[in-house]
């Protein structure tokens, strides 16, 4: 017999039809079209446009570019994020008002922040040289070098999401148990020594958790390149969000910059769902261990 329950999960069924299922269906079709800017009209033109993906090494290059990227800056995101965590968590001086700072750069606005590094990172005008020439080091071209413009986008983003980081592992410390501190009180360890053996393990599932969840932000960056390098100099900060933009909003090749975002989306979950599962075998390890 038919529940009249059923009929208030409509609305949120409706919902999610709408702005996930056939958007990703229309993608597909999209994918196997000649749709652009000089023909209209989906006309199939069967698997053409996968097997141009698949032999266009620019896009390639910007999936390994963006490997890079998001592994120096996640990486740089938990070891800064855990050491503010640590500091508040210890009760420095000041502790609460440094909680609210720490997380004005997660509050600010990525394009508007963006603009704001833009103009700090401005060669002659911009402060971030004004302050080096002031200690004797010569001037950085931050956004007209390959380094520095790659460089730049990391230091951006490690300012950006650090708060992310250091909110959650902050929550994972603060609900950790105390009686493994006490057991380690007891036996006289020492302060270093009681992070590893106590602190880090017991925080293992939670920074896996706040690893993952950074590696997928990470893996969308666009609006920062977007306004901060637009993908230079020449190609050195592009990443695969960007160039599918350009293909498909500049170039306006509709359909294989669908075919581009839907080989892209199943890289992308193949691949965290791999660094997932090792570092779920890694954490069960060490407490079999």
């Amino acid at each position: 017999m038919f529940k009249a329950k059923y009929f208030f999960l409509l609305p949120a069924l409706l919902t999610l039809v709408a702005i996930i299922l056939f958007p990703l269906l229309f993608t597909v079709r999209v994918s196997f079209s000649s749709w652009d800017v000089y023909q209209a009209g989906l006309d199939y033109i069967g698997g053409k446009n996968y097997l141009r993906v698949f032999e266009d090494v620019r896009f390639w290059e910007s999936f390994a570019r963006l490997s890079l990227m998001s592994f120096i800056s996640v990486t740089l995101q938990y070891v800064l994020g855990f050491a503010l965590a640590l500091a508040v968590w210890k009760q420095v001086r000041g502790g609460r008002t440094l909680r609210v700072i720490f997380l004005i750069p997660m509050m600010t606005t990525p394009v508007v922040m963006s603009v704001i590094w833009r103009t700090i990172f401005h060669e002659s005008l911009g402060p971030a040289n004004d302050l080096l020439g002031v200690i004797g080091i010569d001037a950085v071209p931050w956004l007209s070098s390959s380094t520095g413009a790659f460089v730049s986008v990391l230091i951006v983003e490690v300012w950006q999401w650090t708060p992310f980081m250091f909110l959650l592992l902050f929550a994972g410390l603060v609900s950790l148990p105390r009686e493994p501190y006490l057991a380690a009180a007891i036996d006289g360890a020492s302060a270093w020594k009681t992070f590893w053996q106590v602190t880090f393990p017991l925080m293992g599932p939670i920074s896996i958790g706040a690893i993952i969840i950074r590696l997928i932000e990470a893996s969308k960056i666009m609006d920062t390149v977007y306004v901060l390098t637009s993908g230079g100099p020449g190609t050195a900060t592009e990443t695969p969000s960007y160039y599918i933009y350009i293909r498909g909003l500049r170039d306006f090749q509709v359909g294989y910059s669908a075919a581009l975002s839907l080989i892209y989306l199943v890289v992308m979950i193949v691949t965290l769902t791999l660094i997932a599962k090792f570092f779920t075998r890694l954490l069960n390890g060490k407490e079999v261990g």
